[in-house]
C-alpha cells in the first residue's frame, strides 16, 4: 500500500525545485517536500530531526558542500545513514555514479530534457519508495 513520504530535496536550481514540486501536483501526490538549498543546509536540517525524511534526492553539484561530500558525512551517522538517498543529477560520468554507489546511495537517476520524461522517472521514483518498506528512526 503506497504511503505519503518524506521527501528532503537537496537542490540549488530554483527551477529544478519548482519542476519537481511541479511533478507532484501534477501527479495528485500528496508527499511532504523538506527542501535544502545545499548540502550545508540539509545537514543543519537533519541534525535538527524535526522532520527525519523517508528518502533524499539530490543533486551533485551544489555549492557550499557537493552531493558526494554530503553523502560522505550523511553515512558516517549511525541514525542517518540509513535513509535511503536517490541522486537526481545531469552528471552521467561514470566515475560520479561508481563513487555514488560506493558511498551507499539507493539508485541514480539522471534529469532527462524533455518534460515529460522527467515526470516520468519522477513518478516510478515516488512509487517505489512509496510502496517500499522504509526503516523508521
Amino acid at each position: 500500500m503506497s504511503r505519503s513520504l518524506n521527501i528532503l530535496l537537496i537542490e540549488d536550481d530554483t527551477i529544478e525545485v519548482m519542476k519537481f514540486n511541479r511533478v507532484l501536483k501534477t501527479l495528485g501526490l500528496n508527499h511532504k517536500i523538506i527542501e535544502a538549498n545545499n548540502g550545508e543546509d540539509a545537514l543543519h536540517i537533519l541534525k535538527v530531526k524535526e522532520i527525519i525524511p523517508d528518502i533524499i534526492v539530490l543533486d551533485l553539484n551544489m555549492p557550499k558542500l557537493n552531493g558526494l561530500e554530503f553523502l560522505a558525512i550523511l553515512k558516517n551517522d549511525e541514525i542517518l545513514k540509513y535513509i535511503p538517498s536517490i541522486i537526481l543529477t545531469t552528471s552521467g560520468n561514470h566515475k560520479d555514479v561508481l563513487e555514488c554507489y560506493k558511498i551507499g546511495i539507493a539508485g541514480y537517476i539522471l534529469k532527462p530534457l524533455k518534460y515529460d520524461d522527467y515526470v516520468d522517472r519522477i513518478k516510478r521514483l515516488l512509487d517505489y519508495w512509496s510502496c517500499n518498506e522504509l526503516i523508521s528512526q
